[in-house]
């Protein structure tokens, strides 16, 4: 909110003062001539005449804000970027379009509200310059209305950038409305930002990963065992946050460096310490936070990695850039179905750079020992390989099926409760 309200004033404050310096000096001085002083001149003289300009500024500010504030998703913010940050994950372009569109269509609106409030300034006309502040409560009020109406109780789940992640967040959302409670879910959440809204209670849930929260929150470079990492991992979510981990879900979802299968072969690729021979006549692609997170400055330093071009793309889009040739090497995830669609090879990490991943719930301090919670959560603990989630992963990001993350939830619980107990 602070950044959006200062990112806004430089066009009002520069036409503003750009208008009042504008003003024909004799006509401030026949202002005051007449007998005004300086403060009525101003208000009954300068003002009036330098609104025009003045609004101007006020809805070009505005309209950049609207279209700005879509970009507030990954920081835990509800808005119409919602939409479109799902949409691109999901390569729904469906709500790509709606996202777009309605933020188009929404600085249109508030633009002409703000032309109707100053042409009733100017013209004396009190109705239009009602109308349009009465416009302009009602588009704020819609805007509110999302987060003032969440019920009381509700069980946030929380859900990073990509589409396992959409997937786990509706398969939760889907036992806990099993079992009657409230939900509602936060998306699109940067991993910072999803970790530190847990801790604050501002979400109650949510899947992570142990290797993040080692590399991530802890600060730890060092490869130990898989039981070792999670017992650590435990103990510390515990003492530092009061964050419960609740149990792993059964499969790891590691970062890992990938290429298309025919390009590795050419150039007799098979481990990261081969690619590091030629890295630097090659081209990597990462995720959005690839290149910040220290599984890339570990990687860097084990390996000696040098590129020549880096490069960001979002996740649904790196595995296709590969498999056609246009980027070398990608920041791939274990548990990603497209690396067998698209014909990638993960290359082997023989330094073991990179830490475990498992994937495990977490509970907010507030929700630590909510056994309803718990029970309802219980059955997918240790459920899905990583040859389900696969899978799973697969079915939402293949277009022609048309599924969503919800759809593909409905289908993974009913492998999970196909499965022998």
């Amino acid at each position: 909110m602070l950044a959006l309200t200062l990112y806004s004033m430089l066009p009002v404050l520069r036409n503003t003062i750009t208008a009042i310096l504008g003003v024909d000096p004799a006509v401030n001085e026949a202002a005051l001539g007449v007998g005004m002083t300086k403060r009525q001149a101003l208000f009954m003289v300068e003002l009036p005449l330098a609104l025009p300009v003045i609004m101007a500024g006020i809805r070009t500010s505005a309209v950049w804000v609207i279209g700005t504030a879509t970009l507030s998703t990954p920081v835990g913010q509800s808005s119409l970027g919602n939409y479109i940050f799902a949409g691109l994950q999901t390569q729904n372009w469906i709500f790509v379009l709606f996202g777009c569109v309605a933020a188009a269509l929404l600085a249109l609106v508030v633009d002409q509200l703000l032309a109707l409030m100053e042409s009733g300034v100017s013209r004396r006309r009190r109705g239009r310059v009602a109308f349009g502040a009465a416009g302009i409560a009602l588009v704020v009020a819609a805007a509110l209305a999302p987060s003032l109406a969440r019920p009381p109780g509700a069980y946030v789940i929380g859900a990073k950038t990509f589409t396992e992640q959409y997937i786990l967040a509706a398969l939760i959302e889907d036992r806990l409305r099993a079992v009657g409670l409230t939900v509602s879910r936060r998306e699109a959440l940067g991993s910072i930002i999803v970790f530190n809204a847990l801790a604050a209670g501002d979400v109650d849930l949510y899947t992570d990963y142990s290797g993040t929260i080692w590399a991530n929150e802890m600060g730890r470079t060092e490869v130990l065992p898989r039981e070792q990492v999670l017992a650590e991992v435990e103990k510390w979510l515990k003492e530092r946050h009061g964050i419960a981990l609740l149990g792993t879900l059964g499969f790891e979802n590691a970062y890992a460096l990938a290429m298309a299968r025919k390009r590795a072969e050419a150039l007799g690729i098979k481990s990261i310490a081969d690619l590091a021979r030629v890295a630097p006549r090659l081209s990597i692609v990462g995720d959005l936070e690839f290149f910040s997170r220290p599984e890339w400055a570990a990687l860097r330093n084990a390996y000696g990695l040098a590129f020549a071009a880096e490069r960001l793309l979002a996740p649904d889009f790196m595995y296709a850039a590969a498999a056609a040739g246009e980027v070398d090497v990608i920041s791939a995830y274990t548990s990603d179905g497209r690396i067998k669609q698209y014909d990638l090879v993960v290359l082997e990490d023989p330094k073991r750079a990179i830490p475990p991943y498992d994937a495990i719930l977490l509970l907010s301090p507030k929700r630590a020992e909510d056994s309803t919670l718990r029970d309802a959560l219980k059955p997918l603990i240790g459920s899905i390989d990583v040859a389900l989630m696969r899978e799973a992963n697969q079915r939402a990001g293949d277009t022609t099926r048309k599924e969503t993350p919800a759809d593909v939830a409905r289908w993974l619980w009913s492998r999970i409760e196909a499965k022998p107990r």
